[in-house]
Formats: structure tokens, C-alpha cells, sequence
């Protein structure tokens, strides 16, 4: 038994009053729960739960700002610069893309970039509120050095996620969420710590060679890009991770690149860029949405490869997860992830605790 069920309130309840109890605002603890558990519905559990301790340190730490708003420094009809004043990062996006929506609805598009903001939690939470306007919505960040850009042999890019998400009939929807690196840090911690090598095509060694042994890859090493090496095409990874320093670093003035803080380092504030687009499609050609169905249907009507296994889109595996979910009547957690975070919770003077009373079998 090393899984339990827990409710997606009594978890938000959870994150919401271990991040007040260390100072944040109600309604900033609100935010960044909503999208940790959003991330953990959507079975993407290293961007949920897992990472809350790091929110809380942040705030105790004082290297996060806990008061203050979002501010608007420069605007015109559909774009705008924004100062997200070193807050949460979901307060900053949450901000970002309600404007960037209140935009498109005015004119037909919205973008907006914000400096000053932290992680924000998965990329698809922001891109996915335009889709409740029936719009198109895209966003990325740039996060802390991970990547080795091809032919080199130092971390002088982050993981770099975007998203696009467009709506299609019937409260479908094409979502893309993905990172620019051939996977997350987080992947290649789990089988350093099981002691398992790692494909080959995730990672590289200090000298900036491929390899399937994960301490390299975490001691001296650093991620690669989405295709691995320069002959399978991860220079165009590469060039995917830039295109986001372009929209975000560069475009609103925030650091950048090497000049962004390492990974889990605390003692410097991040400064991370991040851009938030919403595009209206009803000021293009008629019929996005039956389209959009139509595109949809005709990938997921193609002969599979292994009848067992069928051809999906974008979305359609965190669909699934967040149906399993509905049918079991909670999210499952690793009882590791749960007493790690219960430990933590105890230490800040949070009680109750998450429930651990409902097990399953893996």
C-alpha cells in the first residue's frame, strides 16, 4: 500500500493553509493552490503537492515578496509590460493572462509579458483559461539553467515550457503542454535516486556527451533538448528553448539565460520572464472550432500502430488521468509525497494534516 486517495479540496484546503500560516495572502495562497493541484489532476505530479515546500521556503525566506499586486508599467490596446513584483508566480500569471483575455476581447488579441515573476506551476493552467472565452491561448517561462545547448557542454538555458491551447466543439480542445528539454529535472531525480539509468537522449555528462547514468547528468552535467543530440535534431529543441528566452528574458527585460539563479538556489531572487497570450478567433475565419474538431478527430481516427495503444492529441493523456480521478474518487499520492509534505506542514504549525486514511494498491 503506497498510495492514498485525496480530494482535490481537501488537498487546495491543504496548500492554502500551510502558505497562510508562513504569511501569504488568502487569496495568493488560493492561486498558487489551484494550480499545484490543477498540475497533480492533470497527472503532472512533479508540478502539484510535490513542490510546496519550495513555495513555502520562498515566502519564509523572504526571497518571494508575500504582499503588494501586480502593476502594469506599460500598455496599449493589446499588449503590455508587466512588473509582477517578485510575488508568487501563479498570482503573476493569473494577473497576466486575465489581461492578455480582457485585451483579446477587445481588440482580438492580447500579449503580455511580465518580469519580476517566480514558477508558476504547469505552463497549461494559464494557457487553458482562454479556452473558457472559446479563444486560443499560448504562454511560456523561462526557468533556471538546466539545458546544455547543443555542441556545448555547459547549462546556458532553462527547461523553457510553453503552451498553446485552442478550443474545439463540445468543451474539446487541442492543450500542448510541454517543455523544451527532452524531460524534466525532476525525471532524471527520480531514477538517480532509484538507481536505474536513463534513456538514452535525456541528458548529458560534464564533457557534454550523452549519457545514461543520471549523477552525471545531475553533478556537472545538464539536460538536453527536446530531440537529443545534434544528428536526432535536438539542435531544433535548441532553438524551441531560445525562441522562449526571446518571448520572455529578452522581451520583458527580465534575466535571462545563464544570469538566471541555478536551480533550488535561494538566496537570490529569480527575476523569471514569463509571456501570456489570448487570440480571439472570431476576428479570423469563420468555423475555428469545427475545424479544430475536425483536425482533432482525424489524428485520433488513425490506425494505431499497436491496436492497444491509440493514437492520441495534446491533452488527451491528462484527460484520462483526470477521469481516473473522477472514477476513484480523489487524486492518488505517493504516501512518500504525503508524509514528506505532512512533515513539513508539522514544522510550520499546520494542522489537520492530509488524510492518509484511504489506500490503494498500485
Amino acid at each position: 500500500m503506497s498510495r492514498c486517495l485525496i480530494s482535490q479540496v481537501e488537498v487546495q484546503d491543504f496548500i492554502e493553509r500551510c502558505m497562510i500560516s508562513v504569511g501569504t495572502k488568502p487569496h495568493h495562497a488560493h492561486s498558487l493552490a489551484e494550480v499545484l493541484v490543477e498540475g497533480d489532476h492533470r497527472g503532472h505530479y512533479s508540478h502539484g503537492l510535490n513542490r510546496m515546500d519550495m513555495y513555502v521556503k520562498d515566502i519564509q525566506t523572504g526571497i518571494c515578496e508575500k504582499y503588494g499586486e501586480p502593476l502594469v508599467e506599460k500598455e496599449s490596446a493589446a499588449t503590455a509590460l508587466v512588473d509582477g513584483k517578485n510575488l508568487l508566480g501563479p498570482v503573476v500569471g493569473n494577473f497576466c493572462m486575465t489581461l492578455a483575455i480582457k485585451k483579446a476581447k477587445e481588440v482580438g488579441i492580447g500579449w503580455v509579458v511580465a518580469h519580476g515573476s517566480n514558477h508558476y506551476g504547469i505552463a497549461g493552467y494559464y494557457a487553458m483559461q482562454a479556452l473558457k472565452e472559446n479563444m486560443i491561448g499560448m504562454t511560456f517561462t523561462n526557468t533556471s539553467p538546466l539545458v546544455v545547448p547543443t555542441r556545448g557542454k555547459e547549462c546556458t538555458l532553462g527547461t523553457n515550457p510553453l503552451s498553446v491551447a485552442a478550443p474545439a466543439m463540445n468543451g474539446d480542445s487541442f492543450v500542448l503542454d510541454m517543455a523544451t528539454s527532452a524531460v524534466a529535472i525532476g525525471k532524471v531525480e527520480l531514477y538517480d535516486r532509484r538507481g536505474d539509468p536513463i534513456p538514452e537522449g535525456w541528458g548529458c555528462d560534464a564533457k557534454g556527451q550523452l549519457t545514461t547514468d543520471p549523477s552525471r547528468v545531475l553533478n556537472g552535467g545538464g539536460l538536453v533538448p527536446v530531440g537529443g543530440s545534434e544528428a536526432t535534431g535536438g539542435y531544433k529543441g535548441y532553438g524551441l528553448g531560445m525562441m522562449v528566452e526571446v518571448l520572455c528574458g529578452i522581451l520583458a527585460g527580465a534575466q535571462y539565460s545563464k544570469h538566471i539563479r541555478t536551480w533550488k538556489e535561494t538566496g537570490r531572487v529569480a527575476n523569471l520572464g514569463q509571456c501570456f497570450v489570448a487570440i480571439n478567433p472570431e476576428n479570423f475565419a469563420p468555423g475555428f472550432s469545427d475545424r479544430m474538431s475536425d483536425l482533432l478527430s482525424i489524428q485520433r481516427g488513425v490506425h494505431s500502430a499497436n491496436p492497444d495503444i491509440p493514437v492520441l492529441v495534446a491533452g488527451d493523456p491528462e484527460r484520462m488521468h483526470m477521469k481516473k480521478c473522477e472514477e476513484m474518487g480523489g487524486i492518488p499520492y505517493h504516501m512518500n509525497v504525503v508524509n514528506y509534505m505532512n512533515q513539513c506542514a508539522q514544522k510550520i504549525g499546520v494542522s489537520p494534516l492530509l488524510p492518509c486514511d484511504k489506500l490503494i494498491s498500485n
